[in-house]
């Protein structure tokens, strides 16, 4: 019997079948899927087979048409898969209490990149702004979607812009993501009241830290579409992603990439680097290329 998986807890599995009814399920053995090494085999938003003879039992999963994945919390060169089948992701970011970075922004971005997943970004709790901050919303919703990705202003408090962000995800599996103290339950819970998501403050935020083990749920819209939260996740560790490859993920620089004068060129102190020219000339934004450079130096290559 087919199923989708909403819910993983490690060892069982929340699942609903074709029929809506809901079984808690157990994987049977040990899944190896296209050569991944996964903390986690069965993700939520896998399609699975289930065995409804005794204790349903997960016996198969079916091909996924993509997944996000992240560092894994225990295991440096692992994967832990967060979500698969996805058709977008949301990240929910704030300008004031708490400020998320444009690091941790770009970061968020380019592993939706790596993994063909379209990507929206809500700047939250708009009811805080003053003119400084309103200022910095509107450079930094120029500087996104001037290479593709579509941002939204939002306030829980205010009602503003909500109905615009339940358009965008009406009919679609979106994972949300974002810092503790942005106010993404509080948003999820005005989206689908239903819900009743937990409210954590501010003070509950410690930077990034280590990895909280925490398991992600999906959650059916109301409106049609289905929403997966992502609780405690406060950094995307990107991984097995060369140097070489960091580029192909920034729209404006892939555009770019043939017009340097060595194809191998990583845009960081190559002569005749087309990127480095159209920093120079604004064709792309100085803050980006700080974060590409950034995330460059992050990246632990393997050693073979």
């Amino acid at each position: 019997m087919k199923a989708l998986v909403y819910k993983s807890t490690g060892s069982w599995y929340t699942v609903k079948d074709d029929s809506g009814q809901w079984h808690n399920a157990r994987m049977k053995g040990v899944f190896k899927i296209d050569n991944i090494t996964s903390t986690n085999p069965v993700a939520v938003g896998d399609e699975v087979e289930i065995d409804m003879n005794g204790e349903p039992m997960i016996v198969e999963i079916h091909p996924r048409r993509n997944y996000i994945n992240r560092q894994s919390p225990r295991v440096k060169f692992q994967h832990h898969i967060v979500a698969s089948n996805l058709d977008q992701s949301l990240l929910v970011a704030t300008l004031k209490e708490p400020r998320t970075s444009q690091g941790f922004i770009d970061r968020f971005l380019v592993a939706s990149e790596m993994f063909h997943v379209k990507a929206l970004i809500a700047f939250n709790k708009s009811d805080l702004f003053k003119k400084k901050e309103q200022e910095q919303f509107e450079e930094m919703k120029e500087m996104y979607e001037a290479v593709g990705y579509k941002v939204f202003l939002t306030s829980t408090k205010e009602n503003i812009g909500i109905g615009e962000l339940k358009k965008e995800l009406k009919d679609k599996t979106t994972l949300i993501s974002g810092h503790s103290g942005v106010g993404k339950s509080s948003l999820l819970n005005i989206i689908f009241p239903g819900m009743n998501l937990k409210t954590q403050g501010v003070s509950g935020w410690s930077g990034k830290g280590q990895h909280t083990t925490t398991f992600a749920e999906m959650f059916d819209l109301p409106f049609g579409g289905r929403i997966i939260d992502t609780p405690g996740m406060r950094e995307f560790g990107l991984v097995d992603v060369s140097k070489q490859e960091v580029s192909h993920y920034f729209p404006e620089m892939r555009e770019r990439l043939n017009d340097c004068q060595f194809n191998n060129c990583l845009h960081v102190n190559e002569p005749g680097c087309a990127i480095k020219e159209a920093v120079a000339n604004g064709g792309i934004s100085e803050e980006r290329y700080i974060s590409y450079v950034n995330i460059m130096e992050s990246i632990e290559e393997k050693s073979y």
